[in-house]
Protein backbone atom coordinates (compact mmCIF):
# COMPACT_ATOMS: atom_id res chain seq x y z
CA UNK A 1 0.00 0.00 0.00
CA UNK A 2 1.30 3.37 -1.14
CA UNK A 3 1.45 6.53 0.88
CA UNK A 4 -1.74 8.20 -0.36
CA UNK A 5 -3.62 4.74 -0.23
CA UNK A 6 -2.66 4.62 3.62
CA UNK A 7 -3.35 8.52 4.21
CA UNK A 8 -7.14 7.69 2.74
CA UNK A 9 -7.64 4.77 5.09
CA UNK A 10 -6.43 6.63 7.99
CA UNK A 11 -8.39 9.57 7.39
CA UNK A 12 -11.56 7.35 6.36
CA UNK A 13 -11.02 5.69 9.71
CA UNK A 14 -10.67 8.61 11.72
CA UNK A 15 -14.19 10.07 10.05
CA UNK A 16 -15.73 6.75 11.32
CA UNK A 17 -14.45 6.93 14.86
CA UNK A 18 -15.28 10.39 14.79
CA UNK A 19 -18.59 10.06 13.96
CA UNK A 20 -19.27 6.90 15.73
CA UNK A 21 -18.15 9.19 19.44
CA UNK A 22 -20.43 12.06 18.02
CA UNK A 23 -23.09 9.73 17.33
CA UNK A 24 -22.50 8.12 21.14
CA UNK A 25 -22.19 12.00 22.44
CA UNK A 26 -25.56 12.72 21.59
CA UNK A 27 -27.11 9.46 22.01
CA UNK A 28 -26.03 9.51 25.65
CA UNK A 29 -27.57 13.54 26.37
CA UNK A 30 -30.58 12.44 24.82
CA UNK A 31 -31.34 9.31 26.35
CA UNK A 32 -30.46 10.83 29.51
CA UNK A 33 -32.99 13.29 28.79
CA UNK A 34 -35.45 10.70 27.90
CA UNK A 35 -34.98 8.65 30.74
CA UNK A 36 -35.58 11.51 33.18
CA UNK A 37 -38.69 12.75 31.78
CA UNK A 38 -40.14 9.06 31.92
CA UNK A 39 -39.54 9.18 35.79
CA UNK A 40 -40.27 12.31 36.80
CA UNK A 41 -43.83 13.19 35.64
CA UNK A 42 -47.60 11.49 36.72
CA UNK A 43 -50.93 11.19 34.65
CA UNK A 44 -53.85 12.96 36.29
CA UNK A 45 -56.93 11.13 35.05
CA UNK A 46 -59.27 14.81 35.17
CA UNK A 47 -62.47 15.70 33.81
CA UNK A 48 -60.90 17.64 31.04
CA UNK A 49 -58.69 14.24 30.25
CA UNK A 50 -54.77 12.64 30.64
CA UNK A 51 -52.92 15.70 31.99
CA UNK A 52 -49.28 15.10 32.69
CA UNK A 53 -47.98 17.26 35.85
CA UNK A 54 -45.55 16.92 38.58
CA UNK A 55 -45.24 18.45 41.96
CA UNK A 56 -42.34 19.59 44.73
CA UNK A 57 -41.89 20.91 48.09
CA UNK A 58 -44.44 21.86 50.37
CA UNK A 59 -46.24 25.14 51.76
CA UNK A 60 -48.27 27.71 49.37
CA UNK A 61 -49.97 26.03 45.97
CA UNK A 62 -48.04 27.62 43.41
CA UNK A 63 -49.08 26.58 39.44
CA UNK A 64 -46.21 27.24 37.36
CA UNK A 65 -47.47 27.16 33.58
CA UNK A 66 -44.61 27.14 31.19
CA UNK A 67 -43.77 28.19 28.05
CA UNK A 68 -42.98 27.17 24.54
CA UNK A 69 -40.53 24.20 24.43
CA UNK A 70 -41.44 23.43 27.92
CA UNK A 71 -42.60 20.66 30.16
CA UNK A 72 -43.73 19.79 33.78
CA UNK A 73 -39.99 19.50 34.08
CA UNK A 74 -39.58 23.17 32.68
CA UNK A 75 -42.25 24.44 34.99
CA UNK A 76 -40.57 23.06 37.96
CA UNK A 77 -37.13 24.46 37.13
CA UNK A 78 -39.12 27.87 36.65
CA UNK A 79 -40.88 27.67 40.09
CA UNK A 80 -37.20 26.98 41.85
CA UNK A 81 -35.72 29.84 40.16
CA UNK A 82 -38.51 32.60 40.67
CA UNK A 83 -40.10 31.78 44.20
CA UNK A 84 -37.54 28.96 46.01
CA UNK A 85 -38.63 27.00 48.38
CA UNK A 86 -42.10 27.60 50.81
CA UNK A 87 -44.14 26.38 47.78
CA UNK A 88 -46.21 23.34 46.71
CA UNK A 89 -45.36 23.63 43.20
CA UNK A 90 -47.74 22.03 40.83
CA UNK A 91 -46.17 21.92 37.42
CA UNK A 92 -48.38 20.66 34.54
CA UNK A 93 -47.25 19.62 31.01
CA UNK A 94 -49.53 21.72 28.59
CA UNK A 95 -51.29 19.97 25.51
CA UNK A 96 -48.95 18.40 23.05
CA UNK A 97 -46.18 18.68 25.36
CA UNK A 98 -44.46 15.35 26.98
CA UNK A 99 -47.43 13.03 28.22
CA UNK A 100 -50.57 15.55 27.95
CA UNK A 101 -52.35 15.04 24.69
CA UNK A 102 -53.96 17.40 22.23
CA UNK A 103 -57.47 17.48 22.76
CA UNK A 104 -59.84 18.32 19.81
CA UNK A 105 -59.82 22.05 21.35
CA UNK A 106 -56.22 23.23 22.21
CA UNK A 107 -57.01 26.60 22.82
CA UNK A 108 -55.83 28.62 25.50
CA UNK A 109 -59.33 28.73 27.24
CA UNK A 110 -59.46 24.92 27.15
CA UNK A 111 -55.76 24.94 28.44
CA UNK A 112 -56.91 27.11 31.32
CA UNK A 113 -60.50 24.79 32.38
CA UNK A 114 -57.62 21.83 31.88
CA UNK A 115 -55.49 23.76 34.77
CA UNK A 116 -58.47 23.91 36.87
CA UNK A 117 -59.64 20.30 36.12
CA UNK A 118 -55.72 19.17 37.32
CA UNK A 119 -56.50 21.51 40.27
CA UNK A 120 -59.50 20.17 41.33
CA UNK A 121 -58.38 16.28 40.85
CA UNK A 122 -55.54 17.38 43.00
CA UNK A 123 -58.31 18.38 45.50
CA UNK A 124 -56.04 22.06 45.50
CA UNK A 125 -59.07 24.93 45.82
CA UNK A 126 -56.82 28.37 45.58
CA UNK A 127 -53.14 28.92 44.17
CA UNK A 128 -50.71 31.32 43.07
CA UNK A 129 -50.34 31.12 39.28
CA UNK A 130 -47.47 31.87 37.40
CA UNK A 131 -47.69 31.81 33.70
CA UNK A 132 -44.27 32.40 31.62
CA UNK A 133 -43.71 33.25 27.95
CA UNK A 134 -46.67 31.17 26.21
CA UNK A 135 -47.82 30.02 29.04
CA UNK A 136 -49.38 33.54 30.45
CA UNK A 137 -51.80 32.86 27.72
CA UNK A 138 -53.90 30.20 29.79
CA UNK A 139 -52.67 31.58 32.96
CA UNK A 140 -54.72 34.92 32.06
CA UNK A 141 -57.53 32.80 30.98
CA UNK A 142 -57.76 30.98 34.27
CA UNK A 143 -57.71 33.94 35.82
CA UNK A 144 -60.86 35.26 34.00
CA UNK A 145 -62.78 31.60 33.84
CA UNK A 146 -61.88 30.41 36.95
CA UNK A 147 -60.93 33.73 39.31
CA UNK A 148 -62.35 31.75 42.47
CA UNK A 149 -58.96 29.13 41.88
CA UNK A 150 -56.22 32.29 41.47
CA UNK A 151 -55.10 33.96 44.53
CA UNK A 152 -52.13 35.43 43.07
CA UNK A 153 -51.09 35.58 39.15
CA UNK A 154 -47.37 36.54 37.83
CA UNK A 155 -46.79 36.54 33.95
CA UNK A 156 -43.35 36.27 32.88
CA UNK A 157 -42.19 37.75 29.42
CA UNK A 158 -45.87 36.76 28.55
CA UNK A 159 -46.50 35.90 25.03
CA UNK A 160 -50.38 37.02 25.27
CA UNK A 161 -52.37 39.52 23.10
CA UNK A 162 -50.99 42.19 21.62
CA UNK A 163 -52.65 43.84 18.55
CA UNK A 164 -50.19 46.84 17.16
CA UNK A 165 -47.18 44.47 17.80
CA UNK A 166 -47.53 41.11 18.43
CA UNK A 167 -45.47 38.68 20.15
CA UNK A 168 -43.03 36.43 17.80
CA UNK A 169 -40.12 35.14 17.14
CA UNK A 170 -37.21 37.17 15.43
CA UNK A 171 -36.61 37.15 11.87
CA UNK A 172 -33.12 36.48 11.72
CA UNK A 173 -31.77 33.38 9.73
CA UNK A 174 -30.98 31.62 12.36
CA UNK A 175 -33.94 31.48 14.08
CA UNK A 176 -35.58 30.76 11.40
CA UNK A 177 -32.97 27.64 10.49
CA UNK A 178 -33.93 26.61 14.25
CA UNK A 179 -37.84 27.04 13.81
CA UNK A 180 -37.71 24.93 10.75
CA UNK A 181 -35.62 22.36 13.61
CA UNK A 182 -38.64 23.02 16.00
CA UNK A 183 -40.58 22.00 13.47
CA UNK A 184 -38.97 18.78 12.37
CA UNK A 185 -38.47 17.83 16.06
CA UNK A 186 -35.10 16.94 14.81
CA UNK A 187 -33.70 16.14 18.21
CA UNK A 188 -30.06 15.60 16.63
CA UNK A 189 -30.00 18.75 14.88
CA UNK A 190 -30.71 20.77 17.83
CA UNK A 191 -27.89 18.46 19.90
CA UNK A 192 -25.55 19.52 16.93
CA UNK A 193 -26.64 23.13 16.86
CA UNK A 194 -26.13 23.41 20.63
CA UNK A 195 -22.33 21.83 20.32
CA UNK A 196 -21.72 24.16 16.92
CA UNK A 197 -23.43 27.57 17.39
CA UNK A 198 -25.13 28.04 20.23
CA UNK A 199 -25.27 31.63 20.02
CA UNK A 200 -28.15 30.43 16.89
CA UNK A 201 -30.54 28.92 19.54
CA UNK A 202 -29.18 31.88 22.16
CA UNK A 203 -31.28 33.92 19.72
CA UNK A 204 -33.74 31.57 19.37
CA UNK A 205 -34.99 31.40 22.52
CA UNK A 206 -35.36 35.44 22.80
CA UNK A 207 -32.03 36.23 24.01
CA UNK A 208 -29.61 38.80 22.30
CA UNK A 209 -26.41 36.75 22.50
CA UNK A 210 -24.49 39.99 22.91
CA UNK A 211 -26.00 39.82 26.56
CA UNK A 212 -24.89 36.25 27.25
CA UNK A 213 -21.47 37.29 26.30
CA UNK A 214 -20.96 40.27 28.87
CA UNK A 215 -23.24 37.90 31.45
CA UNK A 216 -21.55 36.09 34.28
CA UNK A 217 -20.36 32.29 34.26
CA UNK A 218 -23.22 31.11 36.34
CA UNK A 219 -25.51 33.22 33.82
CA UNK A 220 -24.13 31.58 30.67
CA UNK A 221 -24.10 28.31 32.20
CA UNK A 222 -27.96 29.20 33.02
CA UNK A 223 -28.87 30.00 29.44
CA UNK A 224 -27.30 27.17 28.15
CA UNK A 225 -29.26 24.29 30.44
CA UNK A 226 -32.51 26.27 29.50
CA UNK A 227 -31.58 25.57 25.43
CA UNK A 228 -30.37 21.71 26.44
CA UNK A 229 -33.80 21.17 28.71
CA UNK A 230 -35.60 21.36 25.11
CA UNK A 231 -34.18 18.01 24.19
CA UNK A 232 -35.86 15.62 23.45
CA UNK A 233 -37.27 17.97 20.66
CA UNK A 234 -39.61 15.23 19.58
CA UNK A 235 -41.31 15.39 22.71
CA UNK A 236 -42.03 18.88 22.55
CA UNK A 237 -42.82 19.87 19.15
CA UNK A 238 -46.38 19.32 18.85
CA UNK A 239 -46.97 21.72 21.63
CA UNK A 240 -44.35 24.31 20.21
CA UNK A 241 -46.57 24.04 17.38
CA UNK A 242 -50.00 24.71 19.18
CA UNK A 243 -48.02 27.75 20.62
CA UNK A 244 -46.77 28.80 17.39
CA UNK A 245 -50.52 29.50 16.26
CA UNK A 246 -52.58 30.45 19.14
CA UNK A 247 -55.16 32.28 17.85
CA UNK A 248 -55.01 35.08 20.66
CA UNK A 249 -57.44 37.87 20.58
CA UNK A 250 -58.77 40.47 22.77
CA UNK A 251 -59.42 39.55 26.48
CA UNK A 252 -61.37 41.23 29.44
CA UNK A 253 -58.74 41.65 31.04
CA UNK A 254 -60.26 44.35 33.56
CA UNK A 255 -62.58 41.61 35.02
CA UNK A 256 -59.31 39.86 36.28
CA UNK A 257 -59.63 40.17 40.88
CA UNK A 258 -56.18 38.75 41.64
CA UNK A 259 -53.22 40.66 42.30
CA UNK A 260 -51.28 40.99 39.39
CA UNK A 261 -47.35 41.39 38.72
CA UNK A 262 -46.00 41.22 34.73
CA UNK A 263 -42.37 41.43 34.04
CA UNK A 264 -40.65 41.50 30.86
CA UNK A 265 -37.32 43.08 28.95
CA UNK A 266 -37.13 45.95 26.46
CA UNK A 267 -34.66 43.78 24.87
CA UNK A 268 -36.45 40.73 24.45
CA UNK A 269 -36.82 39.33 20.96
CA UNK A 270 -39.63 37.87 21.34
CA UNK A 271 -40.94 41.07 21.65
CA UNK A 272 -43.38 40.76 24.83
CA UNK A 273 -42.71 44.32 25.84
CA UNK A 274 -46.02 45.55 23.92
CA UNK A 275 -48.06 42.46 25.27
CA UNK A 276 -46.90 43.05 28.75
CA UNK A 277 -47.77 46.95 28.45
CA UNK A 278 -51.28 46.14 27.80
CA UNK A 279 -51.78 43.91 30.18
CA UNK A 280 -50.58 45.92 32.90
CA UNK A 281 -52.55 48.64 31.15
CA UNK A 282 -55.87 46.99 31.26
CA UNK A 283 -55.93 44.70 34.52
CA UNK A 284 -57.08 46.77 37.73
CA UNK A 285 -53.60 47.41 40.08
CA UNK A 286 -51.27 45.20 38.47
CA UNK A 287 -47.66 46.17 38.77
CA UNK A 288 -45.66 45.85 35.78
CA UNK A 289 -41.47 45.46 35.65
CA UNK A 290 -39.17 46.50 32.52
CA UNK A 291 -35.81 45.77 32.91
CA UNK A 292 -33.29 47.20 29.72
CA UNK A 293 -31.75 44.37 28.74
CA UNK A 294 -31.65 41.03 29.68
CA UNK A 295 -33.93 39.14 26.66
CA UNK A 296 -36.95 36.89 27.36
CA UNK A 297 -34.67 34.93 29.93
CA UNK A 298 -34.26 38.23 32.21
CA UNK A 299 -30.34 37.06 31.84
CA UNK A 300 -28.57 38.91 34.58
CA UNK A 301 -31.74 39.78 36.64
CA UNK A 302 -32.40 36.41 38.18
CA UNK A 303 -31.83 37.66 42.33
CA UNK A 304 -34.18 41.15 41.29
CA UNK A 305 -36.69 39.02 39.62
CA UNK A 306 -36.89 36.95 42.88
CA UNK A 307 -37.31 39.99 44.98
CA UNK A 308 -39.60 41.44 43.04
CA UNK A 309 -41.55 38.28 43.03
CA UNK A 310 -41.19 37.97 47.24
CA UNK A 311 -42.37 41.38 47.46
CA UNK A 312 -45.38 41.09 45.52
CA UNK A 313 -46.39 38.04 47.25
CA UNK A 314 -45.94 39.25 50.86
CA UNK A 315 -48.19 41.99 50.15
CA UNK A 316 -51.23 39.59 47.90
CA UNK A 317 -53.86 39.54 50.74
CA UNK A 318 -55.00 36.46 50.09
CA UNK A 319 -51.24 34.52 50.48
CA UNK A 320 -50.81 34.65 54.53
CA UNK A 321 -53.73 32.69 55.62
CA UNK A 322 -52.69 30.07 52.07
CA UNK A 323 -49.09 29.38 53.49
CA UNK A 324 -50.10 26.46 55.78
CA UNK A 325 -52.61 24.66 54.19
CA UNK A 326 -51.64 21.24 52.80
Amino acid sequence: MNTASLFLVVASLAVVVAGGLVFRSYNDTVGRARAVLGSGGRIASTTAGPIEYAEKGAGMPLLSIHGAGGGYDQGLANAAELVGDGFRVIAPSRFGYLGTPIPADASPSAQADAHAALLAELKVDKVVVVGISAGACSAVELALRHPGRVAALILMVPGTYAPASPVAIESSRGSQFAFRLVNAGADFAWWATEKIAPSVLIRFIGVPPEVVAAAPKAERDRVMQIARSVQPLSRRFPGINIDSNPGLHRLPLEKITAPTLVVTARDDLFNTLPAAELAAGAIPDARLVVFDTGGHLLVGHEQEVRAIVGEFLAKSSDLPAMRNRP
